[in-house]
């Protein structure tokens, strides 16, 4: 059954269950919210243990990378996920996930050719772009400044 790009479209209209739009942001709201604020705990902890208050931004950062890595690699990561939607994919610990699935999936070709080829393969993309783009803004910056704007 050959369809078009329209009749597909009207077919999974008329099979696809509705989204609990709602619902589903409410818990994204919720979730990704846990973590900055678990995150914010984590700044809190590090400097009431004497971390200077420069380097206990970075060590939250490092600590949920972690902590999403580890949960990534025992699988617990996409349970998460699975309930929190897009309340996972904006803190870093998304990026991490990112990051760590495609090479955890395809750990099977080997060290080079599985891990070390996948381990960018989706967080690349992201990495590049937005490197770029600051790039091209500082570029754009420099020369506003040189003709005095």
């Amino acid at each position: 059954m050959n369809l078009t790009n329209e009749e597909y479209g009207k077919y999974v209209k008329r099979h696809a269950l509705p989204s609990p739009v709602v619902k589903d942001t409410v818990k994204a709201f919720v979730i990704g919210g846990t973590i900055c604020a678990f995150g914010q705990a984590l700044q809190y902890l590090y400097v009431a243990v004497g971390m200077d208050k420069e380097i206990a931004p970075v060590m939250v950062s490092v600590t949920l990378i972690l902590i999403s890595v580890v949960m990534t690699g025992l699988g617990l990561y996409d349970s998460v996920a699975r309930h929190a939607g897009a309340g996972t994919l904006v803190p870093i610990t998304g990026f991490a996930n990112a990051v760590v699935s495609p090479a955890i999936d395809n750990k099977a070709e080997g060290l080079v050719l599985g891990i070390g080829v996948k381990l960018f393969s989706v967080a690349g993309p992201v990495i590049l772009f937005g490197t770029l783009s600051s790039v091209v803004y500082g570029i754009y910056y420099y020369v506003m400044k040189l003709m005095g704007v």
